[in-house]
């Protein structure tokens, strides 16, 4: 039976083993095109695909199946469960593919993309530029069709040139920045705080005015220190919620 091939992985040694593994696991099945096998390799195999024992495999299969992304079954295997929820909380400990996993999920929408000057906000972040690419995005849910958020991102118009929208459909900005571009990603800084919905917001996210959002601006940052892309994402409050783990 063909099974399901996930993406690869460069470990972190910082971080739990398990985490990184379940996260870029959790980032590849949330991406998974519909005519893509259910079925996973065996732990065996995944271990070796990731370079991890047997037990870390184990112990990041868990938290996926905790999380009803997958389920197990003796002597059949693993599968993707394909209606499984993927309005999760946001968790992060501290790696761009809890990141990538995170905003992976629900197909995108591709609202419009284009030349834009820099928004004064954003000013900081691009010094010497006058204008940037902007990317609009609605995400839905796949089995409800809800909209569950909606993304801006601003990214540099020497890297926009080579963004296909396709891969936006599919994909989070950060990967296909990292995996389809070529951008050797440095860090990431986040910013959650709670807003109030906007028109625009409340339109896109079929919420009433003013009613709570969950605001995220992620600001990417290359190897070299300049910044690639400033996503601001809009969260429906009622569908997410922010947890965030420090290691001791």
């Amino acid at each position: 039976m063909t099974v399901f091939a996930p993406d690869s992985l460069a470990l972190n040694r910082k971080l739990p083993l398990w985490y990184q593994v379940s996260q870029s696991l959790r980032a590849s099945i949330l991406g998974r095109r519909p005519h893509e096998p259910l079925r996973l390799p065996t732990e065996g195999q995944l271990a070796e695909h990731y370079g991890v024992s047997v037990l870390t495999m184990r112990q990041a299969l868990k938290e996926l199946e905790q999380e009803g992304l997958i389920s197990r079954h003796r002597r059949r295997g693993t599968f993707i469960e394909p209606a499984a929820q993927r309005g999760a909380p946001v968790r992060l400990l501290g790696s761009v593919d809890a990141i990538v996993a995170q905003q992976s999920g629900e197909r995108a929408t591709v609202l419009g993309h284009g030349p834009a000057p820099v928004p004064p906000e954003l000013a900081e972040h691009f010094p010497g530029l006058d204008e940037i690419v902007e990317y609009r995005r609605l995400r839905c849910d796949e089995q409800s069709g809800e909209p569950t958020n909606w993304a801006q991102n601003a990214v540099r118009p020497d890297l926009a040139d080579r963004i296909d929208l396709a891969d936006l459909a599919r994909w989070p900005m950060t990967k296909v920045l990292r995996d389809a571009v070529g951008v050797r990603i440095g860090r990431i800084t986040d910013t959650v705080e709670a807003r109030l919905a906007d028109p625009e917001t409340a339109r896109l996210l079929s919420v009433p005015l003013l009613s709570p959002i969950l605001h995220y601006t992620g600001v990417t940052y290359d190897a070299k220190g300049h910044v690639v892309d400033v996503a601001r994402i809009r969260y429906r409050g009622d569908r997410f919620s922010f947890t965030v783990t420090v290691q001791a």
